[in-house]
């Protein structure tokens, strides 16, 4: 739970009922401060100064970022304790940025821009060469990479 926030945060909304698997975000100023609610927690995004926030939280990148980061290393955590591999720590460290298509040789776009994430793991422990390739395939199968290769259909609706 958010406790030191900045005080130009209001939150007036937050009587509203979340629904578990539900998100919602509402705007915290005129600019780019949002304030991302879930059934049980509270977070912020903001743009950072440089783009014209304010910088009280990750920018909305960085929290998909995160998302993939924390999913491949709870997977591959899942995977490890499951089949009984002396992993001792995960780190991951994820970038996110954007290319031309023509400069892009395993993409099937040819035209404009592709967004390229960048995930880059550290598995840490007495691990066999087989363990961390197995290791490395599995962090492949996390949901939220999954999701992210996949095709996506947005729905958007007026309230």
């Amino acid at each position: 739970m958010i406790t030191d926030l900045k005080p130009v945060l209001h939150f007036s909304d937050t009587s509203q009922s979340i629904e578990p698997g539900q998100v919602l975000v509402i705007e915290q100023d005129r600019k780019f401060t949002r304030l991302i609610r879930t059934h049980s927690h509270q977070l912020i995004a903001d743009e950072p100064l440089s783009a014209g926030g304010s910088d009280t939280g990750p920018n909305p990148y960085e929290y998909l970022l995160g998302a993939l980061g924390a999913c491949t290393s709870m997977t591959v955590r899942m995977y490890a304790n499951r089949k009984g591999i002396k992993l001792d720590d995960i780190k991951i460290i994820l970038s996110h940025s954007r290319i031309h298509a023509e400069d892009c040789e395993n993409c099937e776009s040819s035209e404009g821009l592709v967004d390229v994430i960048e995930r880059k793991i550290r598995l840490e422990g007495q691990l066999s060469p087989q363990e961390k390739d197995k290791l490395l395939e599995i962090a492949n199968k996390c949901p939220v990479h999954k999701t992210l290769i996949n095709e996506i259909v947005i729905n958007t609706f007026l309230l």
